[in-house]
Formats: structure tokens, C-alpha cells, sequence
């Protein structure tokens, strides 16, 4: 979905695993989670590359916490997320399918328990992430609209 929204609104694509010092690639493919030191100073490299993009730009980032989302926030007030709910079959069948990440399809069982979702929080589009990835996006573009249309 992130790569037909960021095409659609012509904005660079940034993948937040591609973020990530080599010491967490490693971590997670010996198995072992990311703790709340990893996580920080990686939300500030994902902070740092939003800030280099003035004009937007797509981001794929879990987003776990709403500390990560807040820190993103100050970094990038007009930030906005769209949020695929999912459950956590749904989203370890779709990391089973993938074949371009580090980290194993059981890691997101970690993931999901880290998750604090951010449905009552501000910016926020829930998306049932079942849908067809083109209605993902039709969504998500009718719902940025607006932020468009001002800037």
C-alpha cells in the first residue's frame, strides 16, 4: 500500500527497516527483540529522515508505542498515520509471505505485544487491512485530501 500512496501523491518512499543500525539487524535475526534503548534511538533516525523530506513523504514503520508516534509528532507536526489493523494471524501470514526482511515471521508475535494502538489518537486513519490494497489507498488518499489541498 505504501508504495501506490507514495506514487499516487508523489512523495519519496521511506522503508523504516532500512533505518535501522546494523546492531538491530543482527539482534533481531539472532532472534532477540528490540528493547526500549533500540527502539528510541531508532524512532530518532526515523524522526531525522521525515525531517529531511520538507515536502512529505511516505513512511513504513511499525510504530509500535505511543511514545514512538509522539516523538515523531514533535519532530513532524503535520504527521499523520495510517494504521492497517490487523490480527496478529493476519499480519504473520503476511510476514511469512514476504521475502525482503531480517527479521522472522515469529517476531511479529513480539510485535504485536508491544502494540499500543493508536485508535483514539490524533491524525490517526484506521484501515481495516484486509482490503484490496487499491481501496487501502483510495481511502487514505480521500482522507489526506484536505492536508493537501492547504499546504
Amino acid at each position: 500500500m505504501a508504495a501506490q500512496l507514495a506514487e499516487r501523491l508523489g512523495l519519496p518512499l521511506l522503508e523504516g527497516d532500512d533505518l535501522h543500525p546494523d546492531s538491530d539487524i543482527e539482534k533481531v535475526r539472532r532472534g532477540a527483540a528490540l528493547d526500549a534503548h533500540d527502539r528510541e534511538d531508532w524512532t530518532g533516525r526515523v524522526a531525522e529522515a521525515l525531517r529531511a523530506q520538507p515536502a512529505g513523504a511516505v513512511l513504513v514503520w511499525p510504530a509500535l508505542r505511543r511514545s514512538e508516534r509522539d516523538a515523531l509528532r514533535a519532530a513532524v507536526p503535520a504527521l499523520r498515520f495510517a494504521y492497517l489493523a490487523l490480527s496478529p494471524h493476519q499480519a504473520m501470514e503476511r510476514a511469512a509471505a514476504r521475502t525482503d526482511q531480517f527479521y522472522p515471521p515469529s517476531h511479529v508475535g513480539r510485535q504485536f505485544e508491544a502494540l499500543e494502538p493508536p485508535r483514539d489518537e490524533p491524525g490517526v486513519q484506521v484501515l481495516d487491512g484486509t482490503e484490496h490494497v487499491d481501496r487501502l489507498v483510495a481511502q487514505a488518499l480521500r482522507w489526506l485530501a484536505p492536508a493537501f489541498n492547504n499546504a
